[in-house]
């Protein structure tokens, strides 16, 4: 897929609906995935993506530091819409990391194999296994300067279709989206590779 051909299937998805965004993307592809971590709005790629696909894999990364409540929301979640889900985890233990590292702040050099780690690896691991064409992604604008510089479709460095909904919904559009859908959320979240909500924690950049 050529930047010709992003520009122009971009302009063709720009007003629809997230479920024919996935529709057509599943169409499109011969093995797509979705990722999620469970983070706030995490339901609505899913449910969209399940309805597209009931049996899309559903690549959760577990770092391990997720919250009790995080943990909660994606039981309920994984049983509401039985999810496939293709669980991946960190080689190292949490308790075994506390003893080396820890979570390293921001600007300790540590925290670049910390990130590495817990959350870098996985992700690398199941992209290896698993192959995706097509992968969906819950990327918006204007959550990172990088996402701005994306669209609903746009290529990895791989070659990977990244297909993201929900780029152009604001926060209030998905709360509608999530109501209209009966659909839970959950705020009580912890990235700690990324800390900082606007930082990007390593996957995108890639």
């Amino acid at each position: 897929m050529i930047t010709e051909e992003l520009i122009e299937i971009n302009k063709q998805l720009r007003d629809k609906t997230p479920l024919e965004i996935c529709k057509w993307a599943v169409a499109y592809s011969k093995n797509a995935i979705v990722t999620t971590n469970f983070r706030p709005y995490e339901a609505a790629i899913l449910y969209a993506c399940v309805h597209a696909n009931p049996t899309i894999p559903v690549v959760w990364c577990d770092s391990g530091y997720n919250t009790p409540a995080t943990y909660v929301h994606a039981e309920s979640l994984i049983e509401k819409l039985q999810l496939n889900i293709q669980l991946y985890v960190p080689k190292q233990t949490v308790a075994h990391r506390a003893i080396t590292i820890g979570i390293p702040e921001i600007d300790d050099p540590k925290h670049v194999i910390f990130t590495e780690q817990v959350k870098l690896e996985p992700f690398k691991r199941a992209m290896n296994e698993l192959q995706p064409d097509v992968w969906f992604t819950n990327l918006r604008k204007g959550q990172t300067a990088l996402r701005d510089s994306l669209d609903i479709v746009s290529l990895d460095k791989n070659g990977v279709i990244k297909v993201s909904p929900f780029y152009y919904y604001s926060d209030t559009e998905l709360d509608v989206y999530l109501e209209e859908n009966a659909l839970p959320n959950e705020f009580n979240y912890f990235d700690p590779t990324k800390v900082l909500e606007h930082r990007e924690c390593g996957l995108h950049s890639n």
